[in-house]
């Protein structure tokens, strides 16, 4: 399951973003409850329209949509890196998860006390870029110690990581999130991977603004924008507190208030979607008279290894895919007829598949 790590400084809106995703039940989950496994831990479907519509063509009993797990990773604060604010605790969690999303403060509240006594978000994003990328260097120069000895010897695996390791400690010793394709060979990030970095997880920083500023944003948000654009970051943004109205207004109450607001989609939805096209996702659906079913694997994906994300014997035992868009079984209605109009598809072995591909795997055990 896809896991999302939500960080952030005391009181710039996370905890009230967390709450509104674990009361979140979108229309398509109806068969898929939101569930809490832990006390910070909550797990959200994707949206997806496209599943409803399948639902009626098909005629199927349930959707079963592709969820994400939401971790609240709380206590960041400075000097986490070096155990403040049960820092330690929070900064494994951190490590487990697949991005990171930094909700940061874009709203002005005398009401609401900044920890550093002044709304900065860059100064936040520094703070907790720094803290993570410290607890990093820790790692790294502990890693160094150990593999040194070998790659003094001669070892030529040694001497790769080694030599790995020292540009990333010195990348790291700029306290900043770090694109490890910049800056590394292929056989030198799968040395690095291993040791589960924070400062090298794709990240999206959640810009929390008033309602007033949901729509065009404001001049903190514009700084929050071409900070993550020189990083190679994302930013959405989102106004928590509305976050929370919406869940009390359901889904029809929702959609007419945030029409009434000039944006399309919530924060949380915006926020899912960021997490996909950060981590180069993409969804393909399997429908039938039981039930339509999401699922996601990453974009380039070929057909045996999709049809192993169901199960790992239709990989083992893929023969082929029989496949058809979703744009073609929508405009077609029913699988005899997409195969009448022949928009549906047999691929083998080498088929790449794609973002809404309706797909039935054909294999053998």
């Amino acid at each position: 399951m896809l896991r999302a790590g939500i960080v952030g400084l005391p009181n710039v809106g996370k905890s009230t973003l967390f709450n509104a995703l674990t009361a979140t039940k979108n229309a398509q989950s109806a068969n898929y409850p939101f569930c809490t496994i832990e006390p910070n831990v909550g797990v959200v479907t994707v949206p997806d329209e496209r599943l409803k519509v399948l639902l009626d063509l098909c005629k199927a009993k349930e959707i079963i949509p592709t969820v994400i797990e939401f971790v609240d990773i709380a206590g960041l604060v400075k000097g986490a890196s070096q155990g403040e604010g049960l820092g330690n605790q929070f900064l494994h969690n951190i490590r487990e998860v697949d991005a990171i999303i930094q909700v940061v403060r874009c709203f002005d509240d005398e009401n609401t006390i900044h920890v550093a006594g002044k709304v900065d978000p860059i100064s936040d994003i520094e703070i907790i870029n720094a803290e993570l990328a410290l607890a990093d260097l820790a790692s790294v120069e502990r890693r160094i110690q150990r593999i040194q000895k070998q790659a003094k010897g001669g070892d030529k695996d040694a001497v790769l990581e080694n030599n790995a390791l020292l540009k990333l400690q010195e990348l790291l010793g700029q306290g900043t999130f770090i694109n490890l394709e910049d800056h590394f060979s292929a056989d030198e990030i799968a040395v690095i991977k291993p040791l589960n970095l924070m400062s090298v997880k794709p990240v999206i920083y959640c810009a929390n603004v008033s309602e007033f500023d949901l729509k065009a944003g404001n001049e903190y948000t514009k700084r929050v924008e071409e900070y993550a654009k020189s990083h190679g970051a994302q930013t959405v943004i989102i106004c928590a507190r509305i976050e929370e109205e919406l869940v009390e207004l359901g889904e029809d109450g929702a959609k007419e208030y945030l029409e009434e607001l000039g944006v399309e989609d919530s924060g949380i939805d915006k926020m899912i979607k960021s997490v996909y096209r950060l981590l180069n996702l993409i969804t393909f659906i399997t429908a039938g008279e039981k039930e339509v079913h999401a699922w996601t694997c990453s974009a380039n994906t070929k057909a045996p290894q999709a049809a192993g994300v169901i199960h790992t014997d239709f990989e083992k035992g893929f023969i082929r895919a029989e496949v058809t868009s979703y744009k073609d079984f929508a405009e077609c209605g029913s699988y005899t007829a997409c195969k009448e109009k022949g928009v549906t598809r047999l691929e083998g072995k080498d088929y790449i598949v794609q973002d809404g591909d309706i797909v039935h795997f054909r294999f053998a055990v």
